[in-house]
């Protein structure tokens, strides 16, 4: 017999689980039907339209998405007016990027209405929006049918089913992010670009939480594919002719593959640089990753992006006296110039720490190009702290560079316990003055280049009215250049030599050298 100081459980049915909260990342709303999900034409002949915004993921992930519908049954057509599906593959980095998108969707919505409802499309929205606005996007703004985050495009055949053969006004969406989904097995479909350079995802989601950052809530935290499936698929894309690889990541040197098991030695940084969680135990790492891409062929030139200064240790740098289809440019965000304001973002370095890793970059490879990331107007920046940004600039020569004015994200840090004190004006003023900093810089070192010999890898033809062939040099610069009506044809995929007769801020200009 049970005393009085015992708890009974009731014999009423309850299950463990149904003492927690359903979570929301998965859902069905209105009349649908049901579908079998082992379907192979789940399709069955549809139409989708797809529309790509935002960064090279981004891109990367829209050829996920035709693979997995492919697969099913459906089938991508050019014309959006001729689409049974609308698809837009969106971005939350930054506000104006979401206004773009929600103008995008706002023309969907019209391009609808004006249908008999038997014919109207339906709206699919992907990737770090939909995860961010699901809730806006499906009741509020009734912009969307179909709502999946980028770690859900598996389901997506399904959901479109599901929607697609209910009745009017059935909504679906699966925004769960995963510990573990990187896409390895899927091959990509490739329909854009020049046949030259592909992009290659390696692996998703950022573990860094920089205190101004959406991508931790948006894709999660950090997973790598196998070693083994990139390098293959990688194989795939030289036998097919590509000469380009540019490896994905949003933070791409942290790679550590641990599906064949981990060391007992943490990963390693940069000397100078820290992180805000424990350093986890190494796997296979980029630097491993890197040199395995580089032997597949010589004559791959072998990209990525988009790394943090942090993940640069010695035997990475070391890869570039290895290498020499390693290109000698290196995208280097840098954020802000003020160890103020970088302990504010939770970058985990100083401006001191951020030139000694540029020194040790150049004691390797003395005439590198390097790039970066700037946000400008970050909370509780001061002239001061600008200043040491423009003077990091120009010290450290950067030859191109992405600068934002900061925009506020809901959920990160910034957002929750910092204020957004810098005027609007103040942030536009310091933004053209960083841009005149580094385009001064980047002049200085392509005038440099005039008189010299460049190998560039050809893309095509150029925008340009003049008749040139267009292409990317070792330092990643445009190039354009002639050729004369007697020399043989060049052909996209091509490596030439490119004399330079004049450059300009981001192009050199010359003309082909035949041998």
């Amino acid at each position: 017999m049970a005393t009085s100081s015992e708890r009974r459980i009731p014999n009423d049915g309850l299950e463990m689980k149904d003492f927690f909260p359903v979570g929301s990342g998965v859902g069905i709303r209105g009349p649908v039907a049901e579908v079998n999900p082992s379907e192979r034409d789940l399709g069955r002949g549809a139409t989708y339209h797809i529309e790509t915004y935002g960064c090279q993921m981004n891109v990367a992930d829209s050829e996920l998405v035709r693979s997995i519908l492919n697969d099913r049954g459906y089938r991508e057509v050019p014309d959006r007016d001729t689409a049974n599906i609308l698809m837009v593959n969106t971005c939350s980095i930054r506000d104006k990027a979401e206004r773009k998108v929600l103008t995008k969707l706002s023309s969907f919505r019209k391009q609808k209405l004006r249908l008999r409802k038997d014919r109207r499309p339906i709206v699919c929205v992907l990737g770090c929006m939909a995860e961010r606005l699901k809730t806006r996007l499906l009741e509020e703004m009734l912009l969307a049918d179909v709502v999946v985050g980028p770690d859900a495009y598996r389901d997506l055949p399904r959901l479109l089913s599901i929607v697609r053969d209910g009745d009017s006004g059935a909504k679906a969406y699966n925004v769960q992010l995963s510990l573990d989904e990187t896409y390895a097995d899927l091959r990509p479909v490739r329909t854009s670009g020049n046949g030259v350079s592909a992009f290659v995802s390696i692996m998703r989601g950022c573990a860094n939480m920089c205190t101004y950052c959406i991508v931790p809530f948006t894709r999660g935290r950090e997973r790598s594919r196998p070693l083994e499936s990139i390098v293959d698929e990688i194989t795939g894309l030289v036998e097919a002719g590509y000469k380009e690889v540019v490896l994905l990541g949003q933070n791409v040197n942290s790679y550590n593959d641990i599906s064949s098991g981990q060391s007992n030695m943490s990963v390693t940084y940069a000397p100078g640089f820290k992180t805000v969680y424990r350093p986890p135990k190494s796997g296979r790492t980029f630097s491993d990753l890197v040199d395995a891409v580089c032997g597949i062929s010589e004559d791959l030139r072998v990209r990525y992006t988009s790394p943090h200064p942090k993940d640069f240790p010695q035997d990475l740098i070391e890869l570039y006296r290895t290498h020499k289809n390693l290109p000698r440019h290196i995208h280097l965000p840098l954020q802000s110039g003020s160890s103020k304001i970088l302990e504010r973002m939770r970058r985990g370095y100083t401006h001191e720490a951020f030139l000694e890793l540029v020194m040790q970059m150049r004691s390797v490879m003395p005439d590198v190009a390097l790039s970066t990331d700037i946000i400008t107007g970050f909370c509780g920046e001061s002239e001061s702290d600008h200043e040491d940004t423009i003077r990091l600039v120009k010290e450290v020569e950067f030859e191109s560079a992405f600068v934002f004015a900061y925009s506020q994200r809901e959920k990160t840090f910034a957002a929750r316990h910092l204020e957004d004190d810098v005027p609007r004006e103040t942030k536009v003023r310091r933004l053209q003055e960083i841009g005149a900093a580094w385009k001064a810089t980047a002049l200085s070192r392509n005038l440099k280049r005039v008189g010299t010999v460049q190998r560039v890898l050809v893309e095509g033809k150029s925008d340009l009215k003049d008749g040139s062939l267009t292409g990317r040099s070792e330092f990643n610069t445009r190039a354009f250049f002639h050729t004369d009506p007697s020399d043989p044809k060049i052909r996209a995929g091509q490596f030439v030599n490119v004399h330079v007769d004049r450059a300009s801020t981001t192009s050199l200009f010359g003309h082909l050298m035949v041998t």
